[in-house]
């Protein structure tokens, strides 16, 4: 039986940067993009015609930085799509590869940013669960410095376009996906965690705040409600665009009055 043809629309290289400038994707800016590519439709040229477009939109003084994380770098006795045997968190923890920036892919993050990842000229920030990839004019000023012990806080890239001033594009995801609401958590009273995960010496532990998008979709819902977010589409994807500081700035707000977390230590199974 033949394959049904694809639905659309078509969207092309020239369709995206077109349609990102029309959203407001402004030359020389700084951009942190949460995507789905399949939210677009039938792509000719795939990831890398979507990175293309974007690159086309910022120009060459403007930065593209996505999340390239890697949460399978974890203690598999937290593992739970799917679990494995108890018999095997040894062996795992032994022989887990350590983080490296070059080559742990992405995971779960999708085929956009493992495409900006591996990108020629693409730099990549330091922490081995929530590192972040950029390419542009100030990628360097935005990944250097993020500390092994700090996923998305003060001393994560997320602090840093913050400070630059970056804008957030929603590109088919939902405020669930939202990285610069979990700057917000470090800046209340959050509890911390231990986490475990290899390291460059073999296994590790070490303390981190605890962070969850457990009630980012409300949180999205009343930021967008209260704060100018510019709505539109890019091929058949629902796109938002808005500040980062606008972000986190509410979301401490918000948080702290809807989802407070008491300040204190969670450990995890043995």
């Amino acid at each position: 039986m033949p394959l049904p043809p694809p639905t659309g629309p078509l969207v092309t290289r020239g369709t995206v940067a077109a349609q990102l400038r029309e959203l407001g994707v402004q030359d020389g800016e700084t951009l942190l993009v949460h995507s789905s590519l399949k939210s677009l439709g039938w792509v000719c040229g795939g990831p890398v015609a979507v990175v293309q477009g974007f690159l086309d939109a910022l120009g060459p003084d403007g930065t593209l930085v996505v999340p390239t994380q890697s949460g399978d770098l974890s203690d598999p006795a937290l593992w739970a799509h799917p679990p494995v045997p108890e018999e095997w968190w040894a062996p795992i923890r032994l022989s887990m590869p350590a983080y490296d920036p070059q080559t742990t892919p992405s995971r779960g993050v999708g085929a956009i940013p493992e495409t900006v990842r591996t990108w020629p000229g693409a730099l990549r920030s330091a922490h081995p669960q929530t590192s972040f990839a950029a390419i542009g004019a100030r990628a360097r000023e935005v990944v250097d410095g993020h500390a092994t012990d700090c996923r998305l806080g003060e001393q994560s890239p997320l602090a840093r376009l913050e400070a630059l001033h970056a804008r957030v594009l929603l590109l088919g995801a939902g405020y669930d996906s939202c990285t610069a609401f979990h700057l917000a958590e470090y800046r209340i009273p959050s509890p911390l965690v231990k986490v475990g995960r290899p390291g460059p010496f073999g296994w590790e532990t070490v303390t981190e705040v605890s962070i969850t998008s457990d009630r980012f979709d409300e949180l999205g819902h009343d930021f967008e409600r209260d704060r100018p977010v510019v709505r539109g589409k890019v091929g058949a994807a629902d796109a938002r665009l808005f500040p980062v500081a606008d972000a986190v700035a509410y979301a401490e707000r918000w948080l702290a009055l809807h989802r407070p977390r008491e300040e204190e230590i969670l450990h995890p199974p043995a």
